[in-house]
């Protein structure tokens, strides 16, 4: 049902980072950067696997406040390394791999905050 997403970020370059290495054992990455003429100057891209789905924008509007995403894994090894990598490029744990079974009992995800406190998580749905 959801087309894609953006969410307003602090720092973008320091925000590229942090997703550009959490993204990777998704299988995502930056695909699309939106020329600077279109966006009055402010910094936008977008990731994916195979078209952007999920936007970064530079903003300093205040106040700013924390979202939630969470990026589909095809497999709990990709959800275990998209916590590896995404806690390598600076996020802080908030909640390491594991099932969530009062979900549903294949819910299998990991936490992390980005650089913005944002709260971003890889899930699998599948049976081990």
């Amino acid at each position: 049902m959801i087309d894609h997403l953006g969410i307003n970020v602090a720092d973008f370059d320091a925000s590229k980072a942090f997703y550009d290495q959490a993204m990777a054992p998704l299988g995502a990455s930056l695909i699309y950067m939106v020329p600077l003429e279109y966006t009055g100057g402010a910094k936008v891209g977008g990731y994916g696997r195979d078209r952007p789905v999920f936007w970064l924008q530079a903003s300093n509007d205040e106040p700013r406040t924390h979202q939630h995403v969470a990026f589909t894994a095809r497999s709990r090894a990709e959800v275990d390394a998209f916590h590896a990598a995404a806690l390598g490029a600076g996020g802080k744990d908030n909640g390491g791999p594991g099932l969530r079974p009062h979900y549903h009992p294949h819910y299998y995800g990991a936490f992390v905050f980005d650089p913005d406190g944002n709260n971003v998580e890889a899930v699998c749905h599948a049976p081990e």
